[in-house]
């Protein structure tokens, strides 16, 4: 499976997930789980019992998962931590051993609130647990697809032929584009950066002060590409990695300094419009503090992270 069949059929799920409260959403999530785990075992409502706050499980490790899809994430705020604590009260009195709990949201990627967080933590320590945690839309995804092809045809669907589908770009690179082009700027910002120092990298690979000042500036809205990446599956963050680095090689080969980093914007860009290069330039701005593009100072490298 290529990267564009990929993205496809990662577009393909994330639609699935949009559209999916309730039964449906807890429908995929089983399919999910029957494929990724051999000795899952799904618990269906049983006339008036219920399924005793259990949506499946493993036996051997005693792991449980309770799964919520409210229509509205935003607007259930109180509900989530409620039902968090009530699920797994009554899941304990009624199934034995519990070593591990997932609680499983269908966030439609809008992420869950820390509150979420701060309770199933507490969850995990109060009962001594050995593992509880919030699984939310992006957990299923990376999921879904570490499964074999065809399972993942099964859960997501078929293919159709890309070469079919006129006006449709299925990159990654373009998804995140139009993602943070659309975004309004937070006077608040600056609470969730931290702004990175590139200076010595900057002079290192003979950059002016003018592309320097690019890079400061995109700087500013890292914060949003970050919370893009972090409410998707790792797919989306390696995917756009490797198409950064991919263009990085190709294009410094035939150029350096202002005119290598020129070049990638044009690259990058799918319309060679001031609004598209200057979000091109906040994501090269990402990869350029990593070790993914133009070279670190000798002797650095071995500080680079992912």
């Amino acid at each position: 499976m290529n990267s564009q069949e990929k993205t496809l059929l990662r577009l393909m799920f994330q639609n699935k997930i949009y559209k999916c409260d309730g039964q449906s959403f807890e429908d995929i999530f089983t399919a999910v789980m029957n494929y990724a785990e051999s000795n899952f075992q799904p618990i269906k409502p049983w006339g008036n019992i219920g399924d005793r706050k259990n949506d499946g499980y493993i036996k051997e490790s005693g792991t449980y998962y309770q799964v919520f899809a409210p229509e509205d994430i935003e607007k259930s705020y109180a509900t989530v931590i409620r039902k968090i604590h009530e699920d797994f009260t009554g899941l304990i009195a009624q199934w034995s051993p519990v070593n591990n709990f997932y609680f499983v949201i269908n966030d439609k990627y809008k992420g869950v609130n820390p509150d979420a967080e701060i309770k199933i933590e507490e969850i995990r320590k109060t009962y001594d647990l050995e593992n509880a945690e919030i699984l939310i839309a992006k957990d299923i995804e990376n999921i879904v697809f570490k499964l074999e092809e065809d399972q993942i045809f099964s859960v997501v669907g078929m293919l159709p032929d890309p070469a079919s589908i006129k006006n449709i770009d299925y990159s990654i690179l373009n998804d995140v584009i139009n993602h943070i082009i659309e975004l309004p700027i937070l006077l608040n910002a600056e609470t969730k950066m931290v702004l990175p120092d590139w200076k010595e990298k900057i002079q290192f690979n003979k950059l002016s002060e003018t592309v320097a000042n690019y890079l400061n500036t995109a700087s500013y809205q890292l914060y949003s590409l970050e919370d893009y990446l972090s409410d998707n599956g790792d797919f989306v963050a390696d995917d756009l990695r490797d198409k950064i680095n991919e263009v990085y090689q190709l294009e410094q080969k035939k150029y350096s300094g202002d005119q290598l980093f020129m070049s990638m914007v044009e690259q990058l860009s799918p319309r060679q419009t001031q609004s598209y290069q200057n979000t091109v330039i906040v994501i090269m701005a990402k990869y350029f503090e990593s070790c993914d593009i133009f070279e670190e100072p000798r002797g650095e490298k071995d500080d680079c992270t992912d």
